[in-house]
């Protein structure tokens, strides 16, 4: 539950046994309800022993409180910055923080804004794309990172990949599994077509029957610790906002700035990277990735992990390792 006092200008409003509901002023905008789930659906997660993390005074973002593991020495060379996509959060790169730290590297994976143990606005208007993006640059800058491994996969990659191009001296390496670069320009598959107007319909979906289904190899706590982070709907606005968000034309919302990512991306890029393929994916798949791949400078043939969908982390042990000895 909440504590007694909110660091910043957040408010108590309310408090049940259910579900914790803040407002926070920023600047000279209107309050914004928030909602923050309750620790004690985070307990006991498989394979995730991790003590939470938090910040709550991102500029621009004072008084929202974000999540994030991090864990490694913090005096590392290397920083692996691992960014989910939807609708998971950082519970999703458990298989391969073990791999990162047990090689000496340091590994932070934050919530988004709406995700796992980060605070979740009410309204989904609050969620755009620069909102999402401005928090990661605010991120990146309050931990002074460098020498910054970007591990990305969904909008880990559509956000995350278009960091590098304004935090030259930051991002040294990227990790990249079943994403892309929203640019607007490029038609987008039938299975994302697909899957957004799935979740128009199903504006209450179960995230851990989703990740069951594409996941069979998952246990039942294992699916079931991606619903932890929302207790009923009300907590979803992130999770129905995403889909909505993705650029599906050249003046959509982000798309510019991911065109100007891709340019960047081909011309200026000097970093090493990776990228694993779960081949089963039908939203950002194969063929997806393919094109990405021609759009990263010195992007080398893919490991195509075969028997993956979508949520290719889940299948994280041996890409992470795999990714450790290319880099090497």
């Amino acid at each position: 539950m909440l504590d007694d006092c909110i660091v910043g200008f957040a408010q108590l409003l309310r408090q049940d046994g259910r579900h914790s509901s803040i407002s926070v002023a920023q600047g000279d905008a209107a309050m914004t309800e928030l909602l923050r789930t309750p620790d004690e659906r985070f307990h006991d997660l498989p394979g995730f022993p991790y003590d939470p993390l938090y910040v709550d005074d991102l500029r621009g973002f004072e008084g929202l409180r974000m999540h994030y593991v991090d864990e490694g020495p913090r005096d590392a060379g290397d920083i692996f910055l691992c960014l989910h996509g939807e609708p998971t959060w950082s519970y999703l790169y458990r298989k391969m923080i073990p791999v990162f730290t047990a090689a000496g590297h340091r590994v932070i994976a934050p919530d988004f804004f709406g995700f796992g143990r980060s605070d979740k606005p009410v309204q989904e208007a609050e969620y755009t794309f620069h909102f999402h993006r401005n928090m990661l640059i605010a991120f990146v800058e309050h931990l002074s990172a460098k020498n910054i491994t970007l591990v990305c996969q969904d909008w880990g990659g559509i956000l995350g990949l278009t960091l590098p191009m304004s935090m030259t001296d930051r991002f040294s390496r990227l990790l990249v599994m079943n994403t892309a670069l929203g640019t607007g320009d490029v038609e987008l598959t039938k299975g994302f077509l697909d899957w957004r107007a799935w979740v128009r319909r199903n504006p209450d979906f179960s995230a851990a029957r989703l990740l069951k289904r594409t996941c069979p190899h998952l246990s039942e706590k294992e699916s079931g610790a991606y619903d932890a982070p929302f207790p009923n709907t009300n907590y979803k606005a992130g999770l129905r906002r995403f889909p909505e968000l993705v650029p599906d034309r050249p003046d959509a919302p982000g798309a510019e700035l991911s065109r100007r990512a891709r340019h960047w991306m081909r011309s200026s890029w000097t970093g090493q990277v990776f990228m694993a393929v779960g081949m089963k994916d039908p939203v950002l798949g194969p063929p997806v990735m393919e094109a990405l791949r021609s759009d990263i400078r010195g992007c080398p043939e893919p490991y195509e992990v075969v028997e993956a969908g979508h949520f290719v982390p889940e299948w994280g042990e041996a890409i992470a390792r795999r990714a450790l000895s290319a880099f090497d």
